[in-house]
């Protein structure tokens, strides 16, 4: 069965689920009980999530916030649940995931998870 005409630049042999909905960052760091500036810090370079899973919400003019899907929702669940695995490696997550020293020290000092 043909999906899409053979000339057609959208039949490169992949179907793509559609996004029909996302979460803002503030809501995931509540359900994963984590610190938002944490959060923020981590995705502030988008190529620390797989390409579309961060997405900006335009709420005005010249106002945003970002929001995750689900599969960014899983995947920095994956990267943050890995990083906790001991002291050592939490502490190298941070030097290369947060890019604000200062940041990242106050995450350092906090007891672990």
């Amino acid at each position: 069965m043909e999906l899409g005409a053979a000339d057609s630049p959208a039949s490169t042999g992949r179907l793509m689920a559609a996004v029909t909905h996302v979460l803002t960052l503030d809501y995931v760091a509540r359900i994963l009980d984590e610190d938002v500036e944490l959060l923020k810090a981590i995705i502030s370079n988008d190529d620390n999530l797989t390409y579309g899973n961060i997405i900006s919400v335009c709420i005005g003019p010249d106002e945003a916030i970002t929001a995750l899907t689900d599969h960014g929702v899983d995947e920095l669940t994956d990267m943050l649940s890995e990083a906790r695995l001991t002291a050592q490696s939490w502490h190298q997550f941070l030097d290369d995931f947060v890019d604000d020293t200062d940041l990242a020290a106050r995450f350092k000092a906090q007891p672990s998870r």
